[in-house]
């Protein structure tokens, strides 16, 4: 099955990060976690892709889905299976 690029931005002992990374892991697709603490540029880039400062910052393909909550809310509505699948 083909998926979009998935990629999260996080912080260690992060909850939210925590609850994004087992979201994902029950949809059994793969994804590119990125800690924004390895680095000040890191955390740079997160912040100018999703345009904002918090974590986890959340990117299906090109489309900036936001944060946990963001990406659970998909979930719900059943809308986060076909972007996924959009790849």
């Amino acid at each position: 099955m083909s998926q979009a690029n998935i990629t999260v931005y996080y912080a260690p002992f992060c909850p939210y990060c925590g609850w994004a990374k087992q979201l994902l892991k029950s949809k059994d697709v793969d994804f590119t976690m990125i800690n924004v603490n390895d680095g000040q540029e890191i955390r740079q880039e997160m912040e100018q892709r999703a345009g904002r400062t918090s974590v986890p910052q959340i990117f299906i393909g090109d489309t900036h889905v936001g944060g946990y909550d963001d990406m659970a809310a998909l979930d719900d509505k059943g809308e986060l299976d076909s972007l996924i699948a959009a790849g």
